[in-house]
């Protein structure tokens, strides 16, 4: 289980003993009278546990002490959605005290007669949709009652960053789950027509064991391997393209991403760009372990995957980016935990205890070809784990 008290101890020394304040998200409107599907926001669990919606947490490091604001439920939502209790949300997330909505500004203006400064969570990072409101008001609310509102949005990331055994363990589940899920589909994959029957191989597995995508599947077939996050999962499946399979479980709240890329009868081309994608994130791997620079270890991954482009004849000259990331448009790697991106802190150098994805792909949209082979790796302090190495990459 994951010590949630101890993440608060530690995010208490990141910042001096200083007080924090954080906000659970909102739940959206979905359809209708109709929430969206709701997902917290990861630095709120991460300190608390609490997966529901409108919730906040207050961390008074002089004190050493946690309270929960527990949010108003009218009757209605009560009978509806159900309500947590306080001695649930004490339970779940080892906090001192829950107090009431409408008692949180009296307590802020008390706090604030200790503490000149708060830190918030606030993202503001532009994502290119709708940010959920829930920070931006918090925020509003912060800078009402304290002379100086500052982020940790900073010093949470590197922490996150380096995983704790109990988090190793949970992504381990997940990666276990998520391998079992893989090997069902493949073997089920010859029978299925389209895309989604595939795709409903992993959801029935992951319901069926309690967990959940970790984020929106991806069951691509032939030239829909092109699109990199494509999701509709609705086209036909034939035993002459290819399909790339991007799937991860949320188990324990930490997340698993894995992709692979099958043929049933492939051409000696497909086999040949898969067999390229496959020698590359060796290589790749190879290269990761502690104290490796960021910057080294992208230029060098950047090197092997233009090796495999001119190897399959896509690339002419090293130096032309255009064409590089024309086949090859994405990162190699993200890391990995309680979001399927999860920061690893803007790091100079890689430490023991990241956990980060190896994904190389070639895409060759002209062709119909997509290509990817993704891996969840752990830095140790001798080098590196390849987390979900049992998960064959072979056709």
């Amino acid at each position: 289980m994951i010590d949630f008290r101890q993440n608060r101890a530690r995010c208490i020394d990141a910042l001096a003993g200083g007080l924090a304040v954080l906000t659970a998200y909102d739940e959206v409107q979905g359809s209708g009278d109709e929430p969206a599907p709701f997902q917290q926001e990861s630095n709120f669990w991460w300190l608390s546990g609490i997966e529901r919606p409108g919730w906040k947490l207050i961390i008074d490091g002089l004190r050493g002490r946690t309270t929960l604001v527990r949010p108003h439920l009218d009757a209605v939502q009560q009978t509806f959605v159900g309500e947590l209790s306080s001695e649930e949300a004490k339970r779940i997330s080892g906090a001192d005290a829950v107090i009431d909505a409408h008692d949180f500004e009296a307590e802020l203006r008390q706090l604030a007669k200790r503490h000149t400064v708060v830190y918030e969570v606030n993202d503001r990072t532009d994502y290119g949709f709708m940010l959920n409101p829930a920070s931006r008001d918090l925020s509003k609310v912060l800078q009402r009652i304290f002379p100086s509102v500052q982020s940790c949005l900073r010093q949470l990331r590197e922490l996150r960053a380096i995983k704790q055994p109990e988090e190793i363990a949970a992504l381990r589940r997940a990666i276990a789950l998520t391998i079992e899920a893989f090997d069902v589909a493949k073997e089920r994959l010859p029978h299925c027509q389209h895309e989604y029957e595939c795709e409903a191989e992993f959801d029935y597995l992951f319901r069926h064991r309690n967990a959940r995508h970790a984020y929106s599947p991806i069951v691509a077939g032939g030239a829909n391997a092109c699109t990199l996050h494509y999701s509709h999962n609705a086209g036909p499946l034939n035993a002459k393209n290819m399909v790339l399979i991007d799937v991860g479980a949320r188990v324990d709240g930490y997340c698993a991403d894995i992709t692979r890329t099958y043929g049933i009868e492939p051409t000696q081309r497909q086999q040949d760009v898969h067999a390229a994608v496959v020698q590359a994130q060796q290589h790749i791997i190879e290269l990761l372990e502690p104290n490796l620079p960021v910057a080294d270890y992208i230029q060098q991954s950047d090197d092997i995957m233009r090796d495999a482009l001119q190897q399959l004849g896509l690339l002419r000259d090293r130096h032309d980016q255009t064409t590089f990331r024309r086949y090859y448009p994405h990162a190699t790697s993200h890391g990995l935990g309680v979001d399927t991106h999860d920061s690893l802190g803007a790091p100079r150098v890689l430490r023991a205890g990241m956990v980060l994805t190896v994904e190389p792909g070639i895409y060759i949209p002209e062709e119909g070809i997509g290509v990817r082979i993704e891996d969840d790796i752990l830095i140790t302090p001798s080098g590196h784990d390849n987390l979900s190495a049992s998960l064959s990459t072979k056709w």
